[in-house]
Formats: structure tokens, C-alpha cells, sequence
């Protein structure tokens, strides 16, 4: 078996068995359920590849709800509106439409499915509001545990629904046929799943719904698992990724130190959102003045706002005042939030929170239309792994579980349109041999805290043309690139006692899941970086202190990166009037190519 005749795949043994269905589904967060649930309730043969266990994605870290026009008074219109306006000019309205339009509907269908809402006395769903939204929206469950009760309401549907999973698994590569069109996926289960070793899922549809990429960060509210695997098998396999260098980091993170690293407590927008004050050392409220929202403005302007602050005080973090809560509001309200502060020795009933900026969503992804298709035929993806257009330069708080949950019913409703099409041949992999795939060099594991330190201190929330150069080298440095060697020979680059991370390559790694993880991670920081430095304006969430500036006239478009069949990363801007973001509908001039290489 093989990914497709010219592409690229990761270092990995032939697989040893296979399943088959009519569709896999990558992925146990609310994209990838919701998927899998609407698709078996179609009547297709559905397959469920998770990395965890089926309850244990990104979706149960979500603290703050679902964003939906669900209120007296609401409308979707004034839900498109907060959305287009956090996007800073970049969202597909026509995207927006259709998660504002669906997104009350799908949320019923998420409370019909067993997920339960924290309610008011007269049983109508309590909503609060959170920042850029101008209305209270936001449905909640547990108080601050929405993310908890999703997953497990979805997971629970899942399993009586009786669809096929294979947990602890790590998908590798998307397997196509002979014409280029999608025949499934390749993975490696890590012993405690249904199969040891690598194996294959043969299938027609594979849907992508792998979660973010926040790994790629020293320091980010993302699980683990979040290691960018379906944005680097995307881009493997063909498809397309877009604005990936715009990456949401949320303003207030509890600050655990200078140098903590790893997922770090999330203190959620909802605190904020229910009167919640930022303040400096000396208590004062910054936030007035800079935002008709104040503490309730899009997140970029508060992550700005905080990180101008700090370096005008030389601090390390601000502060979060909640204080005037009560206990008895925190210990309701606020339970997961609370606990946590606790365990870190912050007790927020009595004192305020400290609290720094820290990567936590990714607002690109891989490339897709209004149904989740990519450029590759058979091939959709949904959630933070995908980008549909919704959140352009910066995601409304709370829209991504609906998201997932609108754009993984919109996949269902295709991928069962296309099993119900007259019927050609089954799909099969084509034959493997060195002229159908180059096989990516893997990265030795060690590696991984080098390239969470280089992206944190050159592509992070400050940028700068110096920072991203430095980043790209450092990056060439960790590892050649596949197929021919990155522009900055590895062996020419010298030790700088100032950049200790730009020293000399790793040597590639055996098969594993480490340097499988590792190799993907270091894809996505070649990808983030060669757009954040071809970017020179600030907009949304992405920052450049060299370009302060929002610049409509040159950079209202997207940058749409791909891999070239030498492995190049291959760089195309939309134009400035067509901001459609359907995959294949980007112009790919050779002057666009960047000189850098990707795995």
C-alpha cells in the first residue's frame, strides 16, 4: 500500500492488517463524533481512528460553551456580525452564514443527542457572553465543563450507536488509488487498542478531524495529543492548508511561570464574561478606553493589550480581579477554573489570578469548501484541524464547537450523497515502490522541545522579520528536508551561543510514535512560519511588530500553502475580491514558490 503516486509519507512499516468501511473518521472531538454519528445514521459503515481513548480529545478541555443565536432577541444576523467582525476581513461570509443559520438547530440536535445545558429556574439554557459577542450566547454546561459534558454525551451516543472504534491510534497517511482519489488511511495503534502496529483503514471518505496543533508551542492550553497530525498528513497527501499563520493565542492563560511548559491551565473568557476585571501589579483596569468591549473585546486585541502592558511595566503577567464573585459564585460557576487555581496555590475568591497570553487555537487548517471537501477527492475535514472560512484572522469566542458541529453534518450529508452514487470500482491503494512515494526522513524525538522553543521565541504571540528568519534557520537546522536538502545547509549552519537551538541537525529517528509526532509537528512550524514571514502586516491573531499596521490594499486575501512534488513548501495568495475559500480555487503561480522545503 501507499499514499499516491508522487506524494510523501512518513517512515513506517508496511501495514500488517486492515479494515474496511465507507467511511473513517479521524478524530473523537465534537467534529469528529458528530461526524461519525450523522454518517452511521446514513447507514454507512463507519470507522473511528482516535489517538486517545473516544472521550479524551481537545473538545473536553473546552470550558467556556457553544456560541449559537439561541436568545430572546438574538438573531443569527447579529451572530454573523461579532463573527465577521473578530475575523478581521478574512472570514467567508458565506461560511459564517451557514454556521450562524444551522448552528441553533445543530446545537438542538446536540441536546437531543443526550448533552445537557446548565439551565435557569424556569428550565430555558442559562447563556453568558464572552469576548466580541454583543449579546449573551454562549450555552455552558457544568458551569465552566461544557467541553467535559459534550464529549461525554457524544461518546455515550457513539458507543450505543455501536460505530466501529480503534483508539489509541496514530493516523500516519491517507492511502489514495491509482487516480489520486482517497482509499484510506494508514495507522499505527500503541498497544492498547483493538490492533498492535501499523495497520489500515481501506475506505472511500476519510475525514479529518484531528484537533489543533498548539504542540507546536512551548507553552499552550492544547492536550498532548495536539501535535498538528492531520494538517502534516494533508499536506502529505496533497490537499491544501490556509491561514495557518494565524494562530489564536488566548489572553488569559493562569501563568505558572517564565519557563512552564506543556498544556497550562485555561482561565476562561466566560470569567470575563461575567465581570471579570484585567488589571496591572498596581489594580489598575487597562482594558478601558482600548475597546468599546473592554475586557469583552475580540481576543487578539486583549492578548495585544496584555502583552503591550507587560512590556511596559517589564512584568511577566497581568492579573484577572474576580474577586468581587463570592465563593459561592466560583465554587458554582466556576468549578473546573477554581480547582485548578487552587492546585497552583492562587486561591481567586481572595486574591486576583495571574494570567499571561498562551497558544490555544488555530484558526487555518487544511483547506476546504462550504461541505468539507478539499482538493483531494474523498478527502473532508472539519474542526480546528480544517479551515472553512469561519474564523478568518482570528476565531469569536465559542465558535468552535459550533464549528464542528455545523461543518461535521454538512461532511455526513456528502459523504452519504456520494455512497449513494452510482457505484464504480471500490477504491483500491496503489502499489507501493519508490516511484509512487519519498519517504520523509523522521525526526529524532529529542527534538520536539527544540522546535516548541524556536516557534515560541520567533513565531509566537510578538513577530517580527528578524524572530521568523531566525525560526526558519533554526527549523532547517533541526532536520534536512525530504527529497532535497532546506536552503540553509544543515552542516553550514554554525553554533550561536545566542541561539542555541540553531545547532546542528538531529540525525533521523527509527519508526515510532515520538518521531512520527515530532516529524509532524516540525511540518506544521515549517508551514506556520513561511506564512507568518511572508505576512507583513498586523491583523487579527497574528502580530507583526515590524508591520504594525492592518494593511487591506495587499494582505486582505489568504496565503494558501501546499507541498510541490520536490517537497518545496509552495506558497499562492488569494486575490483581493475573491475571498472564497473552496479548495482548488487558488491560482498557484511558480513566483509564488517559497524557497524553503517542508516535510
Amino acid at each position: 500500500m501507499n499514499t499516491a503516486p508522487g506524494g510523501l509519507r512518513l517512515a513506517a512499516p508496511e501495514p500488517g492488517w486492515s479494515v474496511e468501511a465507507d467511511v473513517v473518521v479521524v478524530g473523537s472531538g465534537v467534529a469528529g463524533l458528530t461526524a461519525a454519528l450523522r454518517c452511521r445514521a446514513a447507514g454507512l459503515r463507519t470507522v473511528v481512528v482516535t489517538k486517545a481513548r473516544l472521550d479524551d480529545g481537545s473538545t473536553r478541555w473546552a470550558q467556556g460553551g457553544i456560541a449559537a443565536a439561541l436568545g430572546e432577541g438574538d438573531t443569527p444576523g447579529q451572530h454573523l456580525d461579532d463573527t465577521l467582525v473578530a475575523g478581521a476581513g478574512l472570514c467567508d461570509e458565506e461560511a459564517v452564514r451557514a454556521l450562524v443559520t444551522e448552528g441553533a438547530a445543530a446545537v438542538r440536535r446536540l441536546i437531543a443527542a443526550g448533552a445537557e445545558f446548565d439551565r435557569t429556574t424556569d428550565g430555558a439554557l442559562q447563556l453568558t457572553r464572552e469576548g466580541g459577542h454583543h449579546r449573551r450566547r454562549i450555552a455552558h454546561a457544568g458551569g465552566d465543563a461544557t467541553g467535559v459534558e459534550v464529549a461525554r454525551a457524544l461518546g455515550a451516543a457513539v458507543r450505543e450507536a455501536a460505530v466501529r472504534t480503534v483508539e489509541n491510534a496514530l493516523v500516519l497517511d491517507l492511502l489514495k488509488d491509482a487516480d489520486g482519489r482517497t482509499a484510506g488511511v494508514t495507522l499505527h495503534v500503541m498497544g492498547e487498542g483493538l490492533h498492535d502496529g501499523v495497520g489500515a483503514v481501506l475506505a472511500p471518505a476519510v475525514v479529518l478531524a484531528t484537533g489543533g496543533m498548539g504542540q507546536v508551542f512551548a507553552a499552550t492550553t492544547n492536550p498532548a495529543v495536539s501535535t498538528g497530525d492531520g494538517v502534516a498528513l494533508a499536506l502529505r497527501a496533497g490537499a491544501e492548508v490556509s491561514d495557518i499563520e494565524f494562530v489564536q493565542f488566548h489572553p488569559t492563560v493562569l501563568f505558572l511561570g517564565a519557563d512552564s511548559e506543556g498544556r497550562q491551565p485555561l482561565v476562561s473568557e466566560a470569567v470575563r464574561g461575567e465581570g471579570a476585571h484585567l488589571v496591572d501589579a498596581a489594580g489598575v483596569r487597562f482594558m478601558l478606553g482600548q475597546h468599546e468591549l473592554a475586557e469583552l473585546a475580540p481576543r487578539d486585541i486583549v492578548a495585544k493589550a496584555i502583552m503591550r502592558r507587560m512590556r511596559e511595566q517589564g512584568a511577566e503577567h497581568m492579573y484577572l480581579d474576580a474577586r468581587h464573585f463570592g465563593r459561592a459564585m466560583w465554587e458554582t460557576r466556576f468549578p473546573t477554573i477554581l480547582a485548578a487555581c487552587r492546585a497552583h496555590g492562587i486561591d481567586p475568591v481572595s486574591e486576583p489570578i495571574p494570567v499571561a497570553p498562551a497558544a490555544h487555537y488555530a484558526s487555518g487548517g487544511v483547506r476546504t469548501d462550504l461541505y468539507g471537501r478539499t482538493r483531494v477527492p474523498g478527502l473532508y475535514a472539519c474542526g480546528e484541524a480544517a479551515c472553512t472560512g469561519v474564523h478568518g484572522a482570528n476565531r469569536l469566542a465559542s465558535n468552535s464547537l459550533l464549528e464542528g458541529l455545523v461543518f461535521a453534518e454538512r461532511i455526513a450529508e456528502d459523504v452519504a450523497a456520494a455512497h449513494r452514487a452510482p457505484a464504480g470500482a471500490a477504491p483500491a491503494p496503489a502499489p507501493g515502490g519508490d516511484g509512487y512515494a519519498a519517504v520523509v526522513p523522521l525526526v529524532d524525538p529529542a527534538a520536539r522541545a527544540r522546535v516548541q522553543r524556536i516557534m515560541s521565541a520567533g513565531a509566537g504571540v510578538l513577530r517580527s522579520a528578524a524572530g521568523l528568519r531566525a525560526a526558519a534557520e533554526a527549523l532547517d537546522a533541526v532536520q534536512p528536508a525530504p527529497v532535497r536538502p532546506a536552503p540553509v545547509r544543515p552542516d553550514a549552519v554554525r553554533p550561536d551561543p545566542a541561539r542555541p537551538d540553531a545547532a546542528r541537525p538531529v540525525k533521523a529517528a527509527e519508526p515510532g510514535v515520538e518521531a512520527w509526532e515530532t516529524t509532524n509537528l516540525l511540518a506544521v512550524a515549517r508551514a506556520l512560519v513561511a506564512a507568518a514571514r511572508l505576512r507583513e502586516e498586523t491583523r487579527g491573531c497574528h502580530w507583526r511588530e515590524d508591520f504594525p499596521d492592518r494593511d487591506d490594499g495587499h494582505w486582505r486575501r489568504h496565503l494558501v500553502l501546499g507541498l510541490a512534488p520536490d517537497a518545496s513548501l509552495t506558497v499562492a495568495a488569494t486575490d483581493t475580491e475573491a475571498l472564497h475559500r473552496g479548495p482548488g480555487s487558488t491560482q498557484r503561480p511558480e513566483s509564488d514558490r517559497s524557497q524553503g522545503a517542508a516535510t
